[in-house]
């Protein structure tokens, strides 16, 4: 796949919470897991290293940012991350709060589901990620001023 045929290029990839000059975070449509986010990194690089030092690190805090959100806000049983990039190879995080009545706890959410999903409990998350999202950007915008 090439830049110019790259989904993470041409989209978003789902919906934005927050863009900064090099990378943008967006909340991932993802059926049962409501609190799936993305970090997705601007320019077009397959893996981690094709950054450069600072580069990581800023792509690293952005990532813990939202995890720290995320634990703060919903209070999960684990933080799952993933860069794989097998499908897209474009790198972004994966950055998804699981909880252990999930339908597909303690596998992967690409792994086969265990358990019906829980409407009630996808909705209450849901319900936080107004407040989540807001604490998401001001914690970003707050590593951009330094």
């Amino acid at each position: 796949m090439t830049a110019a045929a790259c989904v993470l290029c041409d989209t978003p990839g789902g919906r934005l919470v927050f863009e900064a000059p090099e990378y943008r975070v967006v909340h991932a449509d993802e059926a049962g897991f409501p609190a799936f986010y993305r970090v997705v990194w601007r320019a077009h690089a397959a893996e981690f290293t094709d950054l450069s030092h600072a580069q990581r690190g800023r792509c690293m805090d952005a990532v813990a940012v939202v995890e720290q959100c995320l634990r703060a806000h919903l209070s999960p049983d684990k933080i799952n991350l993933a860069a794989l990039g097998n499908a897209v190879p474009h790198l972004h995080w994966h950055v998804i709060a699981r909880f252990a009545t999930d339908s597909h706890f303690p596998g992967s959410v690409w792994a086969a589901a265990v358990r019906e999903r829980g409407a009630a409990q996808e909705l209450a998350i849901a319900g936080k990620l107004p407040a989540l999202e807001h604490d998401i950007v001001q914690q970003l915008l707050a590593l951009r001023s330094h």
